[in-house]
């Protein structure tokens, strides 16, 4: 008999046909992002530790706090409209006109925002170097909604490599400049200046090359925007705009906290602690964003089908935040100094205080991804929230006794360990997890810290770190093999669509 013996067969198939062909896809399209940010992050980081060097602890603090300022506001600025832009130009016949209309409202947003961030270091601020650095730093908000919009533009037309492209170029003017500060210092008010004339630079290229000569200046001016459709557009958008919000203002904020009740001293350590921490979880947001469609296309055949996906991303993110953390232990108090200088070099602690967080980011991410496949976008909007108050109330409770940068650090942890916690909850109740899977992973986790704690008194730990994840690397390969090679013990309902599914 002609056809197909099982009603679902065809369906498996055709889904196994489109799974290896976004896995491909994906790969082709992550590339250039992949190396792109490595390289772009890499170039970045050696212009921040040349300024942390060149530039007296005052100066940097100051900066920093200018900076943080603004890409506090900035992540309100664009009011996370890109998702919206990117269905809309894809559907649009008149994408000419969308396109201008679209970036008349990220000008709009990014002039009243520069007013605000303005607004605030007068506000919070009484020193006239933070309130100029911010008059400067803070035009990098209009700067950033055009940029942002041209970026969201080439998402939707598959040409992300023009954005990749261009900031490379950016992240190379900035070495440069970094290179020439070595050579000599200016001021940082001159310093700043040059930051922006560089930023325009990279606008001009994205307005040139990066949209494909899709923006006329005329156009955008003339565009008409109805402020009542805007509303709407933001009113069906809100938990994805706070979402976005929150991860921004989750670490911006501390420094912030730290500038007000603490020294300008403490003001770098916490931003060179972060600046290790960020350069640690480029990694897995860059794999997540890369997970996350393999686990929307097995989530529809069922949850039972994106399990695979989940717990084998699971524990591959739990264990690079093990090493993560036990590398920074190991050797922070060699690495700080070494990268900015021996005036920092009592950072060490405190930015090992800072990565006892990821020990849970990069599974809190996943697990924030498979809510957000699961359509649960509101649910991880409420445990965002819970988190960031969680944070807040630890800080200020906290350094209302005891006025350390400790205090900050170990707020993020345990306010991201209650985050972790209502996931696992969550996904518990969904099925997704086990009760025994997620104490078996903070049981695991906290004998492997604790353990290299011990082990850290009787041996070297600039030895430890390899003779530790060399052991424990053999003992887990040996019960790989002999559990899931010489068992043949079934992990999903479908057995035939396991090869598609596992990245």
């Amino acid at each position: 008999m002609q056809g197909w013996k099982n009603p679902n067969q065809k369906k498996m198939k055709l889904f196994k046909a489109l799974t290896a062909k976004l896995q491909t896809n994906l790969f082709k399209n992550s590339l250039w992002g992949i190396l792109s940010n490595i390289f772009q992050n890499i170039l970045f980081s050696v212009f921040f530790i040349v300024i942390a060097r060149q530039y007296d602890t005052h100066d940097f603090a100051n900066y920093i706090i200018a900076n943080t300022l603004y890409s506090f506001v900035a992540g309100f600025s664009t009011l996370g409209l890109g998702s919206w832009f990117i269905r809309e130009l894809m559907h649009s016949e008149d994408k000419k006109a969308l396109i201008d209309k679209f970036l008349k409202i990220q000008l709009y947003l990014g002039l009243v925002f520069y007013v605000f961030n303005v607004g605030l270091s007068f506000v919070l601020y009484d020193s006239s170097i933070i309130r100029s650095l911010s008059l400067i730093i803070g035009i990098n908000v209009i700067f950033d909604n055009l940029i942002y919009m041209i970026k969201f533009m080439n998402i939707a037309q598959f040409e992300q490599k023009k954005s990749f492209v261009i900031l490379t170029v950016e992240a190379l003017l900035k070495f440069l400049l970094a290179c020439l500060l070595l050579i000599k210092t200016v001021p940082i008010i001159y310093l700043c200046v040059m930051l922006i004339v560089l930023r325009l630079v990279t606008l001009n290229l994205f307005i040139k090359f990066g949209s494909s000569n899709q923006i006329n200046i005329r156009h955008i001016l003339y565009a008409k925007v109805d402020r009542q459709e805007v509303k709407k557009i933001v009113a069906a958008n809100w938990s994805f705009v706070i979402i976005a919000s929150i991860s921004v203002i989750y670490w911006r904020i501390g420094n912030i906290i730290v500038s007000k009740y603490l020294t300008l001293a403490d003001v770098a350590n916490y931003e060179v602690s972060y600046r290790l921490f960020s350069m640690a979880e480029i990694l897995p947001v860059i794999v997540a964003s890369s997970i996350y469609p393999l686990m929307i296309n097995a989530h529809k055949l069922g949850v039972p089908n994106m399990k695979p996906i989940y717990k084998n991303a699971f524990l591959a993110y739990a264990a690079y935040g093990l090493m993560a953390y036990t590398f920074v232990y190991s050797y922070s108090d060699i690495i700080i100094p070494f990268l900015f200088g021996e005036k920092y070099l009592l950072t060490a602690a405190y930015c090992n205080e800072m990565f006892l967080t990821i020990l849970i980011f990069p599974t809190a991410l996943i697990q924030a991804h498979v809510l957000l496949t699961m359509k649960l976008e509101k649910l991880d909007m409420l445990c965002n929230v819970a988190s960031l108050v969680i944070n807040l109330l630890l800080c200020f409770i906290g350094l209302h006794y005891f006025k350390s940068l400790s205090v900050i650090n170990y707020a993020i942890f345990f306010s991201f360990l209650a985050f972790h916690v209502v996931q696992d909850i969550v996904l518990i109740r969904r099925k997704v997890t086990t009760v025994l899977h997620v104490t078996s992973f903070y049981a695991g986790s906290a004998a492997i810290v604790f353990g290299f704690y011990f082990l850290s008194d009787y041996i070297n730990k600039i030895y430890l770190y390899f003779i530790f994840w060399s052991v424990l690397g053999l003992i887990f390969a040996g019960v790989f093999f002999k559990w899931f090679y010489k068992k043949n013990v079934p992990v999903i309902s479908q057995p035939e669509t396991v090869d598609t599914l596992i990245p």
